[in-house]
């Protein structure tokens, strides 16, 4: 609000002395910040009111792939820009008798060659024929892979230090034990660590 609009007012304020306009113009200046300051933070309410709806919807809203009513009506001219021409491309294959092409499948991918392999050899339980007993020829292999997985692999680790004892002086020598995370433990850090991410 600007109060040197008024015209009245502003012969008012002329007339009194230096020191009451100035400070009349500082609290004009301080009331036009402080108004602009509180429209940035109505703004500023508003965005982040706007935000936290779009995060509500996000987090709690429907799970479905449905488009809400504005989505739909999106693209409701284009639409009909696309009919003509869809229209035209159906009635020219039609015409050709061709049906587009699919790739043909090719099965499942490989597994990755740097896996390590165990191979399990599942051999008959005999070997001759079961109908005329001759001896069977090996002719080929079904081979089929399958993807496993070991989650975890127990195994202990057997620290020896060999003591030496020097003869002339009597005393005893070994490697010192290295620190563990529990004195006196069974458990080694890599055990430790596995436990408190499996948690």
């Amino acid at each position: 609000m600007n109060l040197c609009a008024d015209p009245a007012l502003n012969r008012t304020i002329s007339a009194l002395p230096d020191w009451v306009q100035t400070q009349s113009q500082a609290l004009q200046t301080e009331l036009a910040q402080r108004e602009a300051e509180l429209k940035r933070g109505e703004v500023k309410i508003q965005q982040l009111t706007f935000e936290l709806a779009h995060h509500k919807r996000i987090r709690f809203g429907a799970k479905s792939e449905a488009f809400s009513s504005e989505q739909r009506d999106l693209f409701v001219d284009a639409a009909d820009e696309d009919g003509p021409a869809t229209a035209a491309e159906l009635a020219q294959r039609q015409e050709s008798g061709s049906a587009p092409r699919r790739p043909k499948p090719t099965g499942r991918k490989l597994l990755s060659p740097e896996l390590p392999r165990i191979e399990h050899r599942h051999e008959s339980a005999s070997c001759s024929c079961g109908q005329c007993g001759r001896d069977l020829v090996l002719i080929g292999e079904d081979i089929s892979e399958q993807l496993d997985v070991e989650p975890a692999r127990f195994f202990v680790h057997r620290h020896i230090r060999p003591q030496y004892a020097c003869r002339s002086c009597e005393t005893v020598t070994a490697a010192p034990v290295m620190p563990s995370l529990i004195d006196g433990g069974l458990v080694a850090p890599g055990l430790h660590a596995w436990v408190l991410i499996q948690k």
